[in-house]
């Protein structure tokens, strides 16, 4: 990717406009963001400006699932621990299959190409799904269930798109190889964020100096996602759980009063910056996609994302009604049209060989989904979640650039 200061610079400050417009106009910050950005693809200087899977996987994934997992208290992600990975799991391969099903019976998408696309659209986006619940300014129960499944249920995708990968290039699969890449996949990187995080807690212990200790937390964000990468294991996990380590051992140990101030605020900054430039590209990018010639593929490809992501809630849900982790109906309706897809899915699109079969068209749609997903259900999402009831007592309407 070619960017430079300048770019960074210019889009910063529109991401500032869009941020005090959007707060005026009462939308999502997110999508003003993408609108931007697709305004700014008809000036030329933004033709060498391009979003790719490393930009996106290496740049803005690690800290924006790192400042997520800042916020979230251990004893309310355990006690729905069971809820989340039911629907991180079992729900996007639900959601992935019928996709998938529906691409290849409907659309006569050969099965590789169709599993691969079924596989990276079949996951909600942390991204998408963080910010927007921000904006919301929704906390609670419905916020830790809503952004905990989307944190967790990329390691199911990211282990499942690399069988499915590996499917389509023509290597052997096979039911043992599965069970063990998903299994190492996820451990390993749980297991990296332990190493880094943990590590990195025991360095802040012995300083009081709040720069340092900020310096730190960015080391256990990206070092904790680089180690994990490096071995093929899940990154998002390894981010997730070395912020998980910081909000719920640093702060009672390690950092200092001074410093936990300072790294939240760091943190929120770090997040809106990242949140800005990515939603930017993507528009930019979108901007340049031709959905005319596939309209018939995506909107089909909508219609089973939609439907994969009610088969995934709804039924999934109905397994803990007669228990204490309950999920309230608002709730459920909530989670279903709240799953997003973002930044993920277009990386991981992004990121296909070029050998793979129809790789351009899998882009595309992925593209065209991504676009229903932000402007359609992003616009809608806080319509709904005041009509259920489901927003804080406060809230006036507006969007506002964070929510912590």
């Amino acid at each position: 990717m070619e960017f430079n200061i300048e770019h960074i610079e210019l889009l910063l400050l529109i991401a500032a406009i869009v941020a005090m417009a959007a707060r005026r106009l009462k939308i999502p910050y997110t999508v003003g963001l993408v609108l931007a950005g697709i305004l700014l693809a008809l000036f030329p200087f933004t033709s060498d400006i391009t979003i790719t899977k490393e930009l996106i996987f290496t740049v803005f994934l690690p800290p924006l699932v790192y400042e997520a997992a800042l916020y979230i208290q251990w004893e309310e992600l355990r006690r729905d621990l069971l809820v989340i990975l039911t629907l991180a799991t079992i729900g996007v391969l639900l959601s992935a299959v019928v996709t998938a099903a529906g691409m290849h019976y409907l659309l006569n998408w050969q099965w590789p190409s169709a599993i691969l696309f079924g596989v990276l659209i079949a996951a909600t986006d942390p991204v998408s799904v963080i910010a927007t619940f921000k904006e919301a300014g929704v906390h609670g129960r419905l916020r830790l269930l809503v952004e905990a499944e989307s944190l967790f249920n990329d390691g199911t995708a990211a282990a499942a798109f690399g069988i499915a990968l590996a499917f389509a290039l023509g290597e052997p699969v096979t039911v043992t190889s599965t069970v063990q890449t998903l299994t190492v996949t996820v451990a390993g990187g749980i297991l990296s964020g332990l190493l880094v995080g943990g590590g990195v807690l025991l360095l802040a212990g012995r300083t009081n100096d709040h720069l340092v200790e900020i310096t730190l937390t960015t080391v256990a964000a990206y070092g904790s996602f680089l180690l994990a990468e490096y071995f093929h294991l899940s990154g998002v996990l390894a981010s997730l759980t070395a912020g998980l380590l910081t909000r719920n051992v640093g702060t009672l140990r390690s950092i200092s009063a001074k410093g936990r101030e300072a790294v939240e605020s760091f943190w929120e900054y770090i997040a809106f910056v990242v949140n800005s430039l990515i939603f930017i590209l993507i528009g930019i990018r979108e901007a340049h996609q031709n959905f005319i010639v596939l309209l018939i593929p995506i909107g089909l490809a909508i219609a089973l994302v939609v439907s994969g992501r009610a088969l995934a809630i709804y039924p999934l849900s109905a397994l803990f009604l007669r228990s204490t982790l309950r999920i309230k109906t608002s709730h459920q309706h909530v989670l279903f049209w709240g799953g997003l897809r973002g930044a993920l899915a277009l990386a991981l699109a992004l990121g296909l060989p070029p050998e793979i079969p129809q790789r351009e068209e899998i882009v595309t749609v992925a593209f065209g989904v991504v676009a229903f997903s932000l402007f359609v259900q992003g616009l809608t999402m806080t319509p709904l979640l005041r009509k259920l009831n489901e927003l804080p007592v406060s809230d006036t309407g507006g969007a506002s650039a964070n929510g912590n």
